[in-house]
This record gives C-alpha cells, sequence and structure tokens, in this order.
C-alpha cells in the first residue's frame, strides 16, 4: 500500500467512512468498498494498464513527415535535376552493348563470355 492516500483533505462523508472502515467490513457495502479504495489509490491497475490514443498521434505525425518528404522528392525532381541524359537510351546502351562485344571486353567472366561469337547470338 502506499504510504500517503491519493485524498489527503477528507470531506465530512469520507471521514465517517474512514471511521465505519474500522469496524466489520462485511457491514460495508461495495459501493462504500469502493469508495475506501478511491480514498487510498487513484485508479484501480485495469485503468492503470489502459491504452492510449498516442498512437494515432503518432503514427499522423510519421505520416505527415513521409508526405512532407515526398513533395520535396517531386519539387526536386520537376525544378532541381535536369533531363535524363542521352546515354540511358535504348539506342546508347545497345550501342555501347555491341562496342564492348567487338572489343572482346572481359572475356572470361565478362559480357563477352556470354556472347557466341560464331552465331552472332546470346549463348542460351
Amino acid at each position: 500500500l502506499p504510504e500517503v492516500a491519493f485524498v489527503r483533505d477528507l470531506s465530512a462523508q469520507q471521514r465517517a467512512l474512514k471511521e465505519k472502515e474500522k469496524a466489520s467490513w462485511s457491514a460495508l457495502s461495495a459501493e462504500e468498498k469502493v469508495e475506501l479504495y478511491r480514498i487510498k489509490f487513484n485508479e484501480t491497475y485495469a485503468e492503470m494498464n489502459k491504452g492510449t490514443n498516442e498512437w494515432k498521434t503518432i503514427l499522423g505525425g510519421v505520416l505527415f513527415f513521409l508526405g512532407l518528404t515526398g513533395i520535396i522528392l517531386i519539387w526536386q525532381k520537376h525544378f532541381m535535376y535536369g533531363p535524363v541524359p542521352h546515354t540511358f537510351s535504348e539506342e546508347w546502351l545497345s550501342a555501347q552493348t555491341k562496342r564492348m562485344l567487338d572489343m572482346r571486353v572481359n572475356p572470361v567472366q565478362g559480357i563477352t563470355a556470354q556472347w557466341d561469337f560464331d552465331k552472332n547470338e546470346w549463348k542460351k
């Protein structure tokens, strides 16, 4: 039990109930027992362990900052970055691959190891 009761300044009704507590507890009603409990303690164990709605605030904050980050990324893509370089086009990549095959770059384990030069196609 705690050293100090939750309610320190008792009203006249609570003082009378505390005097009645000194007698037999079988004479007390259920409401009086609850009132005595509330004088001594603030909450029950179930009330103490009851969940809160704080998770909604945290989830809302996380989603807000994720949305803000997405808006910043979209803004950067639109206003800060230039167009995609021409070296990413399909024609450039195929020409680069063909040039690597013609130069026989890394013939042991690299890209030319997977090319069949006799049939002029990729090995199966």
